[in-house]
């Protein structure tokens, strides 16, 4: 099912498909509602799978004024109060994962569970991680500015250590996209900053702790692999480990709707 729904202001995209308990997926960088296309299938014996284009992107794209994070957990739960009462499951990587962090702080009632999968956000980690991480980032975006997309991109690639050859057999790269160049500039400008510079409420996740699981992926390299074990320390949890690395969730599909079954209970 496709449909819109009203955001202060903003058409928010949304799809579900599949049936049972709900399961919101939150993708990395500048994913929308069809960018976990290949895992929602997967799920979608066990769940009803929710994905959705955040403000700025693709056909959510009349956004109004810069998103940061709290407005996008923000949207998520109207989305999610959209669907059902009860408590949903929720999975997030990269900004993803740094969405759903906010979401259990601003609306707990919503998340039942959350699988938080390399939240990049540099205030989990103790320096020097945490000025590297933070240093990174503020690089791309400068990159950016001064030399457009395939720059930055070129830069997060490097930081995120991504490998084109990690992955399941049958998954191919992504095809070609007319949202794409419009993503990665509205992603670049406003939601990378907004990632760099977010704090989490600790004591806010410490309070949820059983509801927060911090997850990394077996091939993830450098401080990125860093974030997920220093969530877990903060929150005496442990880390389960995923396939692959940073962009995982869309590589190993198959795995990944596997391991989310037997986290969520289903």
């Amino acid at each position: 099912m496709e449909a819109d729904l009203d955001s202060d202001g903003t058409a928010l995209y949304h799809r579900t498909r599949g049936r049972g308990p709900i399961l919101l997926l939150l993708p990395g960088g500048d994913g929308d509602a069809d960018t976990y296309d290949r895992l929602a299938d997967h799920l979608a014996t066990d769940f009803t799978v929710a994905t959705f284009d955040r403000r700025g992107l693709s056909r959510s794209a009349d956004a109004g004024p810069p998103s940061d994070i709290s407005t996008h957990a923000d949207d998520a739960a109207q989305i999610l109060r959209t669907l059902s009462d009860a408590p949903a499951a929720v999975f997030g990587s990269s900004i993803g994962a740094v969405i759903a962090l906010e979401l259990l702080t601003r609306h707990p009632d919503l998340v039942r569970l959350a699988v938080v999968h390399e939240p990049p956000a540099a205030a989990l980690l103790s320096e020097p991680e945490r000025s590297e991480l933070a240093t990174a980032q503020y690089e791309i975006e400068q990159s950016h500015l001064a030399d457009g997309v395939p720059a930055a991109m070129a830069l997060f690639a490097r930081l995120a250590g991504l490998a084109v050859v990690d992955r399941e057999p049958d998954v191919d790269l992504p095809g070609p996209s007319p949202y794409r160049a419009g993503n990665l500039e509205y992603f670049l400008t406003h939601d990378a900053p907004a990632v760099r510079t977010y704090r989490p409420d600790t004591a806010a996740l410490r309070a949820r702790s059983s509801a927060i699981i911090p997850a990394v992926g077996a091939t993830t390299t450098g401080v990125i692999a860093r974030t997920a074990p220093a969530l877990a320390a903060l929150l005496e949890v442990s880390v389960v480990r995923f396939p692959g690395g940073h962009t995982g969730p869309r590589m190993y599909p198959r795995a990944y709707a596997q391991g989310l079954r037997e986290l969520f209970g289903s």
